[in-house]
Order: structure tokens, then C-alpha cells, then sequence
């Protein structure tokens, strides 16, 4: 039976659970705000089909490196309502242009992120735009299964370790099934997000009806978290100004599995890869708008192919893998733990969420900011001044 000794090996992507046959296993969140499967022992015949499930146990397949992409979609209004590119709406039209059913996460009424279904336009666009909190699978491996039997057509994204996580439900890829994997940085506690909803409403005075962690108001670089109220107010802060986007950056409260991912790395493990591609002003200023260009990694010959079937709806230009991996690192690796995080996690529990927020969140200072970008710039205009002065001196002399 599945049994989590350390909190490292378990990346939460409930295929145990989905998997077991006489459903004796519970997902039970712990103090983190992490959900960990809980075997009832009474129940449990000890099949050991959890363990055989489970994608962290299981060898991944190698492969080639896949083939990387700058694209953007072509419609300026998908592009806006996207956290990057709009490459993630063009596969939900092209799987609903097939009679397919896409999966994504989505806020329900109560700000909780989950897996959910839909097979129509109106119902798909809940699934744009980043989300950065841990979402809950629940039974959506389930439902891709019964509508594969069904030869429809299923898109499904997630993070890496739920792609994964699928693939090990299923036992076996299908023709019909396409994944989509976000380039993921690591998943925030919910606990930690819940406690920053709660905050905002008690300042407010009112429930959060809508979120965006990506807005592109200020720009597709400068992104910033807009929060609708049901008063009919409005927050908005750049993402170097939010609590909640600062402690995410600087992975203060990740899931512990997220420091060690084995699915952060090349080749991943879904048909198609999505993220930011970060380096593109500098490497390719011709392609960079700050409207948002995606970075499409393709590595299997079903993702080729869809992405050849909507080609007419995108801008995609064939990019350089070294430079794309070199601009988003966690493409192949994983960000470290936080000095911080035991601490955070301790006053969290013990102290008013705003002391939290000044302790651990609070945004850069005019000092650090200036040490952190001002530095390059005063150097190349302490080497202007250099030969400036050289100059000179050489005239004066001669």
C-alpha cells in the first residue's frame, strides 16, 4: 500500500486514490495545506495497485529533446486574455472543433482550484490564464478514461506531475488523448493562497468574484494580479508588489516534492510543453511585442501534428532549445527550497496573517532593487566614464 514516509516523494497528483479498486484511499490535507494520500488499513486488501500507479515510483521514459517553438496566436484577443501566448485557447478550439472534451483547472465559487471538464467555448475560457496554487485532480482521470472508451477527442493540461500522474492511471497513451504540461515552477500551498483570499476580503469588505494572476495591463513582462470584488471594486498590484506572487517567487511556501521535481526535465512527459518564452527580447527583439510569446516545446509525433492542424491560427516561429531552457530554467530542473520556508510555515500557524505578509512577503527594497538590477547598469557607466575620461586625457596629452 502506499505509504508517504517523507513529504519529498509524493507530488499529490491523486492517481493512488483514483487507481484503488475498493476506494481506500483518502486524500487528507496535512498542516501545510498539501494533499497526501491516507490508506484506511482496515479496508485495504493490499492489492498494491496504488503502488504500481504511482507515477514516482515508476522509471520515465527517455527520449529525444524536443523541438522548441516561439508562437503566439493570431487573434489579438485571445493573446490579451492569456497568460502568454494564447497557444493553450488554440488547442482548446482545435479539440472542440473535433467534438472533444478539455480539461483544466478552474476557481470554484469558493476560490478553490480544481480539475474540471467542459466541452463547449463558453465553458473552456474558466481554464485560461496561469493559476499559481495546487489544484485538485478529484475524478477527472476517471472521466478522461470513460470519454477515451467513448473515442472522443480529450485535451488535458496540468502541471508535469499531473500529466504524469494521468499517464499512470491509464496505463497506456491513446490516440485520442492530448496532454499539455504548463512549464511549471512549483505549486504554492493552498493553505497559504486561502489565508491571502481571506485577508483581501476582510480588508475589502467583500468576496473575491473573479481573479487573474496574469493580467497584462501593465505589460506581458510587468504582469500584475487583478481581483474583482462584489462590491465592484477592483485590486490590481504588479507582481513584484503582491504578498502572495512575492513569497511564490521566491519559493518560500512550495510543495516539498516541487525542490526535488523528476518531471521538471527533458524530454517532459506531455505531448506539448507551454510557458513563457522569457529570453525572447533579448535573443529574438523581432518576436517580443510584450503581448505575450509562448514557448511551445513539442515532444511527441501526436503533438507535431496538432500543432501542424492549427498553424493557420498562430505565429510560430522554430527556436533555439539551449536558449529557451537557458531563459526559463525549471524547463529541466527545479527551484531550491527557501531558508526560510520551516520558519514561514511555523507563523503561519501562530501569528496574524499581515505579521506573515511583513516577515516574509513584503516587496524588495529601494536598496535591494537597486542592488539587484542597478548594479550592471552602474558598471557599464562607471566603464563609460572610464574611457571617456581615457579619451580626454589622451587629447589633452597629445
Amino acid at each position: 500500500m502506499i505509504d508517504i514516509l517523507h513529504k519529498e516523494d509524493c507530488c499529490g497528483c491523486h492517481a493512488c486514490q483514483t487507481a484503488c479498486p475498493i476506494g481506500c484511499i483518502e486524500m487528507v490535507t496535512d498542516n501545510e495545506g498539501f494533499l497526501y494520500p491516507q490508506v484506511n488499513k482496515t479496508l485495504c486488501s493490499d492489492c498494491k495497485i496504488c503502488e504500481e500507479t504511482c507515477p514516482m515510483l515508476k522509471q520515465l521514459p527517455q527520449g529525444q529533446p524536443p523541438l522548441a517553438y516561439a508562437a503566439w496566436c493570431q487573434d489579438n484577443s485571445v493573446r490579451e486574455a492569456s497568460s502568454s501566448g494564447g497557444i493553450f485557447s488554440t488547442l482548446m478550439q482545435h479539440t472542440l472543433n473535433c467534438n472533444g472534451v478539455v480539461f483544466g483547472a478552474a476557481f470554484d465559487t469558493t476560490m478553490t482550484l480544481r480539475h474540471l471538464s467542459a466541452d463547449n467555448e463558453s465553458e473552456c475560457l474558466k481554464f485560461r490564464g496561469s493559476k499559481y496554487v495546487q489544484s485538485i485532480i478529484g475524478d477527472t482521470f476517471k472521466e478522461v478514461k470513460s470519454f477515451l472508451h467513448q473515442r472522443r477527442h480529450v485535451l488535458f493540461s496540468g502541471t508535469p506531475c499531473q500529466i504524469a500522474g494521468l499517464y499512470a492511471f491509464l496505463g497506456k497513451d491513446d490516440d485520442c488523448l492530448l496532454t499539455c504540461d504548463v512549464v511549471c515552477h512549483g505549486v504554492p500551498s493552498p493553505k497559504v493562497f486561502a489565508a491571502y483570499m481571506a485577508d483581501l476580503e476582510r480588508r475589502q469588505r467583500a468576496k473575491v468574484t473573479k481573479m487573474s494572476f496574469r493580467s497584462k495591463e501593465f505589460g506581458w513582462k510587468r504582469f500584475s494580479v487583478a481581483i474583482n470584488f462584489d462590491h465592484g471594486r477592483e485590486y490590481r498590484r504588479i507582481l513584484t508588489d503582491d504578498p502572495f506572487m512575492i513569497g511564490f517567487l521566491r519559493d518560500i511556501y512550495l510543495r516539498p516534492t516541487c525542490h526535488t521535481c523528476r518531471f521538471s526535465r527533458l524530454p517532459r512527459v506531455a505531448d506539448i510543453s507551454l510557458g513563457d518564452f522569457w529570453g525572447v527580447a533579448e535573443h529574438h527583439p523581432e518576436w517580443d511585442d510584450d503581448l505575450g510569446t509562448s514557448l511551445v516545446l513539442v515532444q511527441s509525433p501526436k503533438g507535431h501534428a496538432i500543432l501542424k492542424e492549427c498553424m493557420d491560427l498562430l505565429v510560430v516561429h522554430k527556436a533555439d532549445l539551449e536558449v529557451a531552457v537557458q531563459s526559463n530554467p525549471v524547463i529541466s530542473g527545479s527551484v531550491p527550497e527557501a531558508p526560510e520556508r520551516t520558519d514561514f510555515f511555523r507563523d503561519l500557524d501562530n501569528l496574524p496573517f499581515e505579521s506573515v505578509v511583513a516577515n516574509y512577503m513584503r516587496p524588495p527594497t529601494l536598496c535591494h532593487k537597486w542592488i539587484k538590477y542597478g548594479w550592471k547598469r552602474m558598471r557599464r557607466l562607471a566603464q563609460c566614464l572610464k574611457s571617456s575620461f581615457m579619451v580626454i586625457v589622451e587629447i589633452f596629452f597629445q
